[in-house]
């Protein structure tokens, strides 16, 4: 029986040897498929479409008199603060859906296919940024709704929304690599959850620092959490753009730098 002999190792070779290029279009690729899949499974949206209206309106309307005094003035405080929480902890989903990938084979999958290696894993990290963007969208929208209205202006708005997505994206690379690392999905919720939960908590997110102990103070003042919030509540209430704007974006930045090597080599031992 004659037939061509192919060389197993030929699609490994062939990824060896893509270019910058390629490897970008192949993970634009790979991130229009993560966008397939919200599209397909809308129920993956619920975290971010769900979460910033329930806390929205249950912290309003719970703490905002006792807070600030009234709605209006507390919508100042609690509108950014619930922008962060809801974008940071919607990153989690990355190592989730990571790790998730990976247990049902998808991964083993592409790796037969004469594509970037690193295409998967960088797709899935863009894809997530619609998620980030459409929190941002409806947070604002539903603060909006209540009365929110920020000295800053549009553009400053923005500005803030675009904070936020661009360190939620940073953050996702730390869970990327809990992703790849750990055994289980629900072992990288858990462990995220448990990091989370005490840094949004335990920072100036919801309430006023100074209505805190003085050790609790200290611990806020030097949360990375805090710096962003105030970033944020800086850029959209005021206009203004001062050194926690500079202490988040050198943050990000140094996060990207540590984490992003790191998944990348945990991601291709794995693959």
């Amino acid at each position: 029986m004659s037939g061509t002999l192919v060389n197993p190792n030929s699609n490994r070779k062939l990824r060896k040897y893509t270019s910058f290029g390629q490897s970008i279009r192949h993970s634009l690729t790979m991130a229009y498929r993560g966008i397939l899949k919200i599209r397909r499974t809308p129920e993956q949206l619920f975290d971010v479409t769900l979460q910033p209206i329930i806390f929205t309106l249950m912290f309003t309307y719970i703490f905002g008199g006792a807070i600030s005094g009234n709605i209006h003035d507390y919508l100042l405080v609690i509108i950014p603060g619930i922008l962060v929480q809801t974008v940071i902890t919607t990153s989690v989903v990355t190592g989730v859906q990571l790790r998730e990938d990976m247990d049902k084979g998808v991964f083993d999958r592409f790796k037969s296919l004469p594509i970037a290696r690193i295409a998967p894993l960088a797709g899935a990290l863009l894809a997530d940024t619609v998620r980030y963007t459409i929190a941002t969208l409806l947070t604002f929208s539903v603060g909006y709704a209540l009365g929110y209205h920020p000295a800053g202006g549009l553009e400053h708005v923005a500005m803030a929304g675009l904070l936020v997505i661009l360190c939620s994206w940073a953050i996702s690379w730390i869970f990327a690599f809990l992703g790849v690392i750990a055994r289980t999905a629900s072992s990288v919720q858990g462990i995220s959850m448990i990091v989370l939960f005490p840094l949004t908590f335990a920072s100036n997110a919801f309430v006023p620092v100074e209505t805190m102990p003085n050790w609790l103070q200290w611990v806020v003042n030097i949360n990375p959490i805090s710096h962003l919030v105030t970033a944020v509540r800086d850029l959209a209430n005021q206009g203004t753009m001062g050194m926690d704007l500079v202490t988040t974006l050198i943050g990000a930045a140094v996060i990207v730098a540590i984490f992003a090597p790191l998944t990348v080599w945990a991601y291709m031992r794995r693959t």
